[in-house]
């Protein structure tokens, strides 16, 4: 039977956590007993989401940070580990396409900006973190990786998280016998409305075609037929979080309604 306190008094951060699935996974954890720490650089989105969650009594922070940079995932959890004594939980969602298009037409500061947003926020984290869950002998990260390792129009966003299922199956060897557990889950198409302002990226025809091609790649190679919802894909990151998953690392799991990357 689950339990529904699979996280009761755990101290559980979710980057990327003001929208989506990282607000899906934030809500999801604080029902489930968790101290929730919310971390985006979004000031006001974050605001309103904590705000709105400690309405309904849920222990929830804020924390805005950018983790793009080294400095702002080291100042992350070190903020973190000060105020809570502990981390339990670290889910890395951060990340994102902003181009839709063929490789070819992508100009070289454009690729920087894909693999910033979608590789570097992963990396940078799981660096920061894992001092403080080696010294406890214990702890679970969830990086979210993407069904876009085999989709159109995408190839900067999909190496960057091809990028984060490695660094996850790598990670996850050194850690063998540390207590801490790394695993990845790889969302397919996710009914998301964003909160939160992306760089600003002209809507000409061809970046409206691209993005079109994209939604249409998605929905045939998904075996449902469908899109996801947010709460679909906080489910299996709350599992892999959990002591329920206990005996699983390493492991990327599609949430893709059968598409796999």
């Amino acid at each position: 039977m689950t339990s529904t306190r699979r996280f009761d008094k755990q101290v559980a951060v979710v980057t990327g956590g003001a929208q989506g699935i990282g607000l899906a996974t934030a809500t999801r954890m604080a029902e489930e007993g968790a101290i929730v720490i919310i971390a985006d650089r979004a000031v006001e989105a974050t605001r309103a989401a904590v705000e709105r969650l400690q309405t309904s009594g849920a222990n929830v922070h804020a924390a805005n940070f950018d983790l793009e940079t080294c400095e702002g995932a080291v100042e992350l959890y070190r903020l973190v580990a000060d105020r809570f004594g502990r981390i339990d939980v670290a889910v890395h969602n951060v990340g994102g396409t902003i181009w839709a298009k063929p490789y070819w037409d992508y100009t070289s500061d454009e690729i920087i900006a894909e693999i910033n947003r979608s590789l570097w926020p992963t990396l940078w984290s799981c660096h920061a973190v894992l001092p403080f869950m080696l010294a406890a002998g214990r702890g679970s990260i969830v990086n979210i990786g993407s069904v876009a390792t085999r989709g159109v129009n995408r190839v900067p966003y999909a190496a960057a998280k091809g990028g984060v299922a490695a660094l996850t199956a790598a990670l996850s060897l050194e850690l063998e016998t540390s207590g801490v557990r790394i695993n990845c889950v790889a969302p397919g198409g996710v009914n998301v409305t964003r909160v939160t302002p992306r760089d600003p990226v002209p809507m000409t025809d061809a970046v409206k075609s691209g993005f079109v091609k994209v939604m249409e790649q998605t929905v045939r190679d998904t075996p449902m037929a469908r899109f996801g919802e947010p709460e679909e894909l906080a489910a299996a990151i709350c599992f892999f979080a959990s002591e329920e998953a206990s005996y699983i690392t390493g492991q990327t799991l599609f949430v893709a309604g059968g598409g796999i990357g």
